[in-house]
Formats: C-alpha cells, sequence, structure tokens
C-alpha cells in the first residue's frame, strides 16, 4: 500500500524496534525519510534553544555534511581550509569533550593514515596535509569528496561514541551527557561513500559494535543504498527489523518488511553469477566471494520459495549440506575486522566456491548459454 513519508516515519516510530536497517536504491526518498522523522519526533519549535538541548533524535544525512564548506583560497591557491559553520553538535564533540583525536584516528583508518587533519584552536575550520614521513609533506591540499565525507562522517561517529558512553551511565556520565539526555533516537543515512570493500566493512563493523554497546533506551534506524553495507549490518546485529524502501510513479512511497532470508541481499542475481565467474576465471577468488556465494544462495532460495537457503546446498539430506553450510558461513561471517583475517585462500577452499557455484547452476534452472 503506498504510503507518504511521513507516514512511513510514523510506522517506523511506531515499530518500537531497537534497530531498523532500511535498503532504497538512490533516489528513493531516504534523505527526506530521515527529515520526516526528525521533523515527527522533535519538531523545530523554538529558535532560542540548542539543537542538542531539546531534540529527541540526532541524525546524520546530506544535511549534516552541509555543516562543512571549503575556502579554497581562489587568489592564492595556497591556504585551503574545510569551514566547519557555527553548531551544538562538533562543539561538543569537539571542543567541550575533546574528541578531535579520536575523529581524526577514525578518518585515517577509513582513508589513509598518512592523511592528517589540522583543527585550529577554536574548532572552526580544519587543513589537511599528506604526512610521508620525510621531507616530501604536502601541506593545505584539498581532499576528495569522498574523503570529506568521510571525514565527517568520522566526526559524527566520534559523537555517537561519547553520547552512548554517557547515557550507558547515566549517573556517572550526567555531565558528559549534557544536552543529550532526552535523545531518543539515532537515524543514521548512508555514512557509505568512496570507501573501498576492506574500509566498507570496517566502518560497517564499527557501527554495528557501537549501536550493539548501547544500553540505554535509544533507537537505531540505518538506511543505505549500498547493498554490502546493508548485508554487513544485517549479519552483525541479530535483533533488528529490515525494509525494502521504494518510491513508486506516483510520487508515493512503499516500506515492505524484508523477512527469511532474502532480506540479506538487494544485489541482483545475475550480476552476483557474473561477479563469482570471473573470479573463478581469473583464480582470483578470496573471502568475499564466499559472501557473494552465499548472496546468490540466498537470492536464488528467496525466489524459490525455500524456507532456508541451506536447502540448495549439495547433498541428498540435512546432514549431507552441513558439512557445505558450515564452511560457508565460516567464510562469510563477519565478528572480526577484517584486517585480522586472511583474505587469500587456500586452491581447496577456492574449489569450494567452484564446486558450489556449479551445483547451483546446474539443479536450479539457471539459463546457460548454448554454444
Amino acid at each position: 500500500m503506498s504510503k507518504t513519508l511521513k507516514e512511513i516515519a510514523e510506522l517506523l516510530r511506531d515499530a518500537n524496534k531497537k534497530v531498523q536497517l532500511i535498503y532504497a536504491f538512490n533516489g528513493s526518498g531516504k534523505t527526506r525519510l530521515s527529515r520526516e522523522f526528525k521533523e515527527l519526533i522533535s519538531p523545530k519549535n523554538d529558535e532560542e534553544e540548542s539543537d542538542s538541548e531539546k531534540s529527541k533524535v540526532l541524525y546524520y544525512n546530506a544535511f549534516t555534511e552541509d555543516l562543512f564548506y571549503w575556502d579554497n583560497d581562489l587568489e592564492g591557491d595556497r591556504d585551503r581550509k574545510l569551514i566547519i559553520r557555527p553548531n551544538a553538535y562538533t562543539q561538543w564533540v569537539l571542543q567541550e569533550q575533546g574528541q578531535d583525536q579520536n575523529a581524526i584516528a577514525h578518518f585515517q583508518r577509513y582513508t589513509n593514515p598518512k592523511l592528517t587533519p589540522q583543527f585550529n584552536p577554536d574548532f572552526s575550520e580544519v587543513t589537511f596535509s599528506f604526512e610521508r614521513g620525510n621531507e616530501q609533506r604536502e601541506p593545505n591540499i584539498k581532499i576528495s569528496k569522498g574523503e570529506e565525507s568521510n571525514f565527517i562522517w568520522s566526526i559524527f561517529y566520534s559523537l555517537l561514541e561519547q553520547i552512548i558512553e554517557a547515557l550507558n551511565s547515566p549517573e556517572s556520565g550526567e555531565d558528559e551527557a549534557s544536552g543529550f539526555e532526552h535523545l531518543e533516537y539515532i537515524f543514521i543515512d548512508d555514512p557509505v561513500s568512496s570507501l573501498d570493500e576492506n574500509h566498507l566493512m570496517q566502518l560497517a563493523v564499527d557501527l554495528a559494535l557501537l549501536i550493539k554497546k548501547s544500553t540505554s533506551s535509544i533507537k537505531f534506524i540505518v538506511s543505505t543504498h549500498d547493498t554490502t553495507f546493508y548485508n554487513f549490518l544485517h549479519n552483525e546485529l541479530k535483533t533488528k527489523s529490515c525494509y525494502l524502501l521504494e518510491c513508486l510513479e506516483d510520487n508515493t512511497f512503499s516500506l515492505v518488511e524484508k523477512n527469511g532470508d532474502s532480506n540479506t541481499s538487494f544485489f541482483y542475481h545475475l550480476d552476483l553469477k557474473r561477479k563469482l565467474e570471473l573470479a573463478i576465471e581469473q583464480n582470483s577468488v578470496q573471502r568475499e566471494h564466499f559472501i557473494l556465494l552465499r548472496n546468490l544462495y540466498e537470492k536464488t532460495a528467496s525466489f524459490l520459495g525455500y524456507p532456508r537457503w541451506s536447502r540448495l546446498l549439495p547433498g541428498d539430506n540435512e546432514e549431507g549440506r552441513t558439512a557445505y553450510l558450515n564452511r560457508v558461513i565460516q567464510f562469510s561471517s563477519h565478528n572480526t575486522l577484517p584486517e585480522m583475517r586472511q583474505t587469500q585462500l587456500r586452491p581447496e577452499e577456492k574449489q569450494i566456491v567452484r564446486h558450489l557455484l556449479t551445483h547451483l547452476m546446474d539443479n536450479h534452472k539457471f539459463w546457460k548459454q548454448e554454444v
């Protein structure tokens, strides 16, 4: 049934879930939904009261990035800096809580450890340099749009860390949580921008760990257009509700709850198949291809109506399929940080990917080109 974004925001509010994940294609209304949700939960009535003091919802979206803009020094083309508009959030996390070094550390983990931000004393602007560890230091560089987005997310993530830690212990963290005592919701829309897969995994794991760490009554809503990011969060967060947001032709919207294995992937199944075939052909199968293989099995099982994707695995009975199931789950789980796990596979492990893909193609009616 088609709905307005306000009605969908009301559904999310009334669901009363700790975590809700939303997948949507770009242009489907994710950012507008986050604004509608903010207005629903915490309408802006009192202009004299600061955002942090009155808000019941904290959100990250494209509007968050508008708090930052570039002064490119067009005349001298030297003194390039990122300006931070005055706002309660960055003032609280950077000035009052002194989290600038943590924000820098997060940014460097998601981008490059040599790409170094420097805040000015009152945290109203940031310059960037590339530290090579020798005399070839590059000062006052302008970072890419993707790097800029990652930097802003790193500040926001540091803000979330401080808020969650303070609200987890309301008595000991009363001063630290000042201004956020009434916070009820955190709405995060697409913190993913120009990250390679390893850093994308890192960001998803970090966010999932932070959400699981929260013991207060705060509820989280995360929306994204990135299938990999969605899948990682889905696997990490065991207790959550999952949805597909779509914009309809009449400019109304639908929010469909996804249940079972089908909600772990929104990849188009033929694209998954193509990526796996290419990796096998080039002998470049790595751990990540077990994730794609699992997604392909899940997508196929959902289409064919199987209650569990494991029913498609080789074997005449449940016992025979268990060995393959355990192997796939072992290589497609994300319970540890990616850099601590070996990405290269042994030949017999690569052969499992080949065997399981061939089995799926041969036994479940995938079309093959005639030669």
